[in-house]
């Protein structure tokens, strides 16, 4: 094995071995995600003038949508001495069927899938060939996972308001009713009814930035689209 795949899977192990709070903290990061706001804003979000089109448009999303494919970009933001630094950008796609079917893919710099069956979520590391699973139940609950693949019940979980006007979009701030998250607040920004952006303020600090490069609402998809089957010759944990 050559020394840049053995620092890989250092890396990898040290990942894992962070503290349970990090872990769930990185692991609704990778869900929203959709989930998950790239050149748009990579910065804390910033209320502009008051408006009423972001909530409106938000609902119309929820209501309208029942499935979706599209691609990302994802980016870590760390304030660094007052000055906002991307430290790690990653990439991939997803698809998604409420309420809780998902598929979200990573495929740069490392792939790494994240799926959801509707019962069962499924974490593959393809460098590990590894699957961690565990019971959905309410996984999602107050998680960034919920607004894109959740039920549309999204103000049980959420406190929604709006957030203002900012570069071209109109913003939607959602705060989870649960103490039980690693994330503070969401930021979603819209533009003609669809998300473009999001953002994703965690309770360290730091902000996870999504951009949506294309999405596809109500695609064809087939029923066993979400069914998980696992890499031949993978370990599998259940948690």
């Amino acid at each position: 094995m050559d020394n840049s795949r053995t620092a890989l899977r250092s890396r990898t192990a040290q990942a894992r071995s962070l503290n349970p709070k990090l872990r769930r903290m990185v692991m609704a990061a990778g869900l929203s995600a959709l989930a998950v706001a790239g050149a748009i804003a990579i910065t804390a979000l910033t209320p502009g003038r008051a408006s009423a089109a972001a909530l409106d448009q938000f609902k119309q999303f929820v209501s309208s949508t029942q499935s979706a494919k599209g691609s990302f970009t994802q980016r870590m933001v760390r304030n660094e001495n007052g000055t906002s630094k991307v430290v790690n950008t990653s990439s991939g796609s997803f698809v998604f069927s409420r309420p809780g079917k998902f598929i979200w893919t990573y495929q740069k710099p490392y792939e790494q899938v994240i799926q959801a069956d509707g019962e069962k979520l499924f974490i593959y590391d393809k460098d590990l060939n590894q699957v961690t699973t565990k019971k959905l139940g309410n996984a999602l609950g107050s998680s960034p996972a919920a607004i894109l693949f959740g039920s549309n019940d999204l103000e049980k979980n959420f406190t929604l308001k709006e957030a203002g006007n900012k570069d071209g979009l109109e913003w939607l701030q959602a705060t989870p009713k649960s103490r039980d998250t690693t994330f503070d607040n969401i930021g979603i920004g819209l533009k003609n009814g669809t998300p473009v952006a999001m953002e994703l303020h965690d309770s360290f600090g730091q902000v996870s930035v999504l951009t949506f490069d294309s999405f596809e609402k109500n695609p064809s998809l087939k029923g066993n689209s979400f069914n998980f089957v696992v890499p031949k010759g993978a370990d599998v944990f259940d948690n």
